[in-house]
């Protein structure tokens, strides 16, 4: 993961330091985990000017702030989840049209992640509309991970909730990440979700983290939540301890047949005030421009990657929602002076995955499994 700013950079934060603004304490990137309501209200009620620069300036300390790391989604399970997530075409309680979908074939997941990483994607992610993973799927999801190393990629999944055991046996896999959002705030929870407490999220996140996996953990803005309860997410999210290494804020994508489908609209500029607020309080994190980028125009995105977002969804799909065409992406890359992240390896990388090369290669489970 890097986290070195250029020569350049460096000087321009710098400078952007040395800048007389109306705020104290500008370029502060300490790590907190005791953010206060009051806090996060007083950052989102910033003039936009000066939140933007705020942002920036902890953005560009933290890392280089024309690189953008890269991801590729994949839905491995689709359909039929038995949870009541409101905003969620999967959910077996609303008639979404979606297709409902087996658990992939290994060999069809690793030809995904193999033309994700000719396309550029640094890390590969894996998606399954479960509510937990059941013993007999954790066999399979073993094999993807194994495999998907083996390619040289990073590995997240996004499996439901976790045991201790699953997560010990995922990380043991070598899973790099592993996400599990909080989606919104406690006070705002039941009214999206009613089928898992976000206790259950918590306890998730606590598993994954204990077993010695990466966390990847946001949100979802645009629920119809009010502004506190933005707020309130992001502090819940930053007094993880340690906080997420990733961190996706998703803005709603409206499917028909959901209860959320006539939502209003979060207004755009508050959609940019929670990625800088959230670069603000998580400025070693990874900030994901995820869900909802299909729809944001190209200043939009530009003025998002300004506040301190500096990863995305690659690829024309994200589980069952739409996402910009790669080929998109790299024109706006280019435009904009941004490259994508390379990951970092060492001789300890290079052997475990070889290891797992010997692995896939000894491996004949190819295993479906049903909801």
């Amino acid at each position: 993961m890097t986290q070195q700013t250029s020569a350049v950079s460096e000087t321009s934060a710098n400078i952007a330091v040395n800048t007389p603004v109306n705020n104290t304490n500008q370029g502060s990137s300490e790590v907190r985990h005791n953010w206060q309501a009051d806090e996060v209200k007083a950052l989102f009620d910033m003039p936009f000017n000066d939140l933007m620069f705020k942002a920036q300036v902890i953005h560009r300390k933290n890392f280089n702030p024309n690189e953008v790391q890269v991801s590729t989604l994949l839905s491995i399970k689709t359909g039929a989840c038995p949870e009541d997530c409101k905003y969620c075409s999967q959910s077996a309680r609303y008639k979404t049209n979606i297709d409902k979908e087996r658990l992939m074939e290994v060999s069809k997941v690793l030809e995904a992640a193999q033309a994700a990483k000719d396309q550029g994607s640094t890390r590969f992610c894996m998606g399954a509309g479960w509510r937990n993973p059941k013993a007999r799927d954790m066999p399979s999801v073993v094999e993807m991970v194994k495999g998907v190393k083996a390619l040289g990629l990073e590995t997240c999944m996004t499996l439901g909730m976790l045991s201790v055991e699953q997560a010990g046996e995922l990380q043991g896999a070598g899973l790099d990440y592993y996400n599990h959002n909080l989606d919104t705030s406690p006070e705002h929870y039941n009214q999206i979700i009613t089928t898992r407490t976000f206790q259950d999220r918590l306890d998730t996140l606590s598993n994954v983290r204990s077993s010695g996996m990466k966390v990847c953990s946001g949100g979802i803005v645009g629920l119809g939540e009010q502004s506190k309860d933005r707020a309130s997410l992001l502090a819940q999210l930053a007094n993880l301890s340690p906080q997420p290494e990733s961190v996706p804020i998703n803005m709603l994508v409206k499917i028909e047949g959901t209860p959320l489908s006539d939502v209003a609209d979060l207004d755009d500029f508050e959609f940019v005030r929670c990625i800088a607020v959230a670069r603000i309080m998580m400025p070693k994190s990874h900030v994901r421009l995820s869900a909802g980028r299909d729809a944001m125009n190209e200043q939009m995105q530009a003025l998002c990657f300004l506040a301190g977002a500096n990863s995305i969804f690659y690829g024309c799909k994200l589980l069952t929602t739409g996402n910009p065409e790669a080929n998109k992406d790299m024109m706006l890359f280019n435009r904009l002076g941004i490259n994508t992240e390379t990951i970092a390896s060492s001789a300890a990388d290079e052997a475990k995955i070889t290891t797992a090369v010997v692995d896939q290669k000894n491996s004949d489970l190819f295993y479906n499994a049903v909801n």
